[in-house]
């Protein structure tokens, strides 16, 4: 087994004192800290090993913090970026979160606030690791997951969507893991009059509820250890846009209260506060779970459930519109061969008769991250059965009880072994087509950067 990667932060300063004691300060708390003078310093480190959260200052020379910021959500959007800012430039940091930006921390920064954002990033990068199969690629978007959809099912959804996206009532989206919840929420936010302002995501289930209340509303200064400034929190971003609030069957009942009156009165304070916050922002929800049960089971509130489900829609899983899956491989071939740096890759009648055949559970994510693999992995420029067979058996080459049984007389190679190969075989393979670059190799593989990092260290690859 691999033994156990410490977590990373990547900080990023043009002034050499701010590095030293930011490093200094997260070393000290146990976190393996790399740290460098500029963007384009940063940007190689990323692209040489896995970062769990990134710490950039604001404003530096060449690429500022924004422009860094900007590289990093479109090549490793599951990294947090925590911005470092003077008090004059709070509007820009605002503006930064926004974008995508986790958090920000006010120079001269106090160093219990720090090591508190830090500590909660990182608790949010270690909920995206552990569950990376359930996360939607970036490349998956409204226009390019579903307009293939020709099947009765998809027709029905994709009226449901544009109708809902004209009012403002509340939605929430149901539906399997990897049927595209966030594609269609975003579709519903830039369908709507709201198009123009923020798209905010809150995963519910990522964090305990403090920092989820925190993270929801804010806070004020003093509020709690390490809250030295006040924070704006998701809802406030969200104004005159759209809050996303997904994983909603993952929060407790405490939050569920606090929720339930958000939705209601459209009104909140933030944490440590006494002045009541107007709320102008659409609310959008998802979730994989049997909401209906809960309340039945008194796990989540009825009151609440009644609040979010105003506009219920359900997504259908791959397996009900399975007449859609050869217009969905082939639209995706064309969108990963170009962004792969191989146009002109295509799959043939067989191959996507061979795609169409599969049960595909994971859904429409498990299919483009499929295809994908196959972009990347196959030889030539037309894929054929052959290619999907290749990397259907490799995929389905796991562990079982069998694997730890004695290899049969007669020098039969154990199913382990087997395993260890084709895991061998994907990720040189892997790592060839994206020229030594393992963080695309790690994305072309559909895993973390630090899953692909234990699996190189457990082959003896590293």
């Amino acid at each position: 087994m691999a033994k156990k990667v410490s977590e990373s932060v990547l900080v990023v300063d043009d002034d050499p004192a701010v590095r030293k004691v930011v490093e200094a300060l997260l070393v000290q708390s146990g976190i393996d800290v790399a740290a460098v003078a500029s963007g384009r310093e940063a940007l190689a480190v990323l692209e040489e090993r896995p970062i769990d959260v990134m710490v950039t200052d604001l404003q530096m020379p060449e690429m500022d913090g924004m422009a860094l910021l900007d590289r990093v959500e479109a090549q490793w959007p599951a990294v947090p970026v925590i911005i470092l800012t003077a008090h004059g430039t709070v509007p820009t940091a605002v503006e930064a979160m926004k974008r995508g930006a986790s958090d920000f921390v006010l120079k001269p920064f106090d160093r219990d606030e720090l090591l508190f954002v830090v500590q909660k990033a990182l608790a949010k990068a270690r909920h995206a690791a552990s569950e990376e199969s359930s996360v939607d690629p970036p490349s998956v978007r409204w226009a390019s997951a579903y307009p293939s959809g020709t099947s009765r099912v998809m027709r029905e959804c994709q009226a449901l969507i544009t109708r809902a996206a004209q009012g403002t009532a509340t939605v929430l989206l149901r539906g399997e893991s990897g049927t595209g919840k966030e594609v269609a929420a975003r579709a519903i936010h830039t369908l709507s009059p709201r198009r123009a302002g923020p798209f905010v995501r809150v995963h519910c289930g990522a964090l305990p509820d403090a920092l989820l209340e925190s993270e929801l509303f804010g806070h004020e200064r003093g509020a709690f250890t390490g809250a030295v400034a006040r924070k704006p929190g998701r809802v406030e971003l969200a104004q005159g846009g759209t809050l996303f609030l997904d994983e909603i069957g993952d929060i407790t009942s405490a939050v569920q209260v606090k929720l339930l009156r958000l939705l209601q009165e459209r009104e909140f304070e933030r944490l440590g506060g006494v002045v009541t916050v107007k709320a102008d922002v659409r609310f959008i929800a998802a979730t994989h779970r049997d909401l209906e049960g809960m309340v039945a089971g008194g796990e989540f509130r009825e009151d609440l459930f009644y609040r979010l489900s105003v506009v219920p829609i359900w997504l259908p899983p791959l397996r009900d519109r399975a007449g859609d899956v050869e217009a969905l491989a082939a639209q995706f071939c064309t969108e990963r061969a170009a962004a792969n740096g191989r146009p002109g890759v295509t799959l043939d009648a067989s191959a996507l008769g061979r795609l169409a055949a599969e049960s595909w559970p994971g859904n429409v994510r498990q299919l483009q991250n499929f295809v994908e693999r196959l972009v990347v992995l196959s030889e030539g420029t037309v894929i054929g059965a052959a290619d999907v067979e290749r990397e259907l058996s490799r995929r389905s080459s796991a562990p079982s009880d069998e694997a730890a049984a004695p290899a049969p007389t007669g020098g039969g190679r154990r199913l382990d072994e087997q395993r260890r190969k084709a895991e061998r075989d994907a990720l040189e393979s892997a790592l060839r087509r994206a020229g030594g670059n393992r963080s695309l190799a790690a994305r072309l593989l559909g895993v973390s950067r630090r899953t692909l990092y234990n699996k190189l260290e457990d082959l003896g690859l590293l």
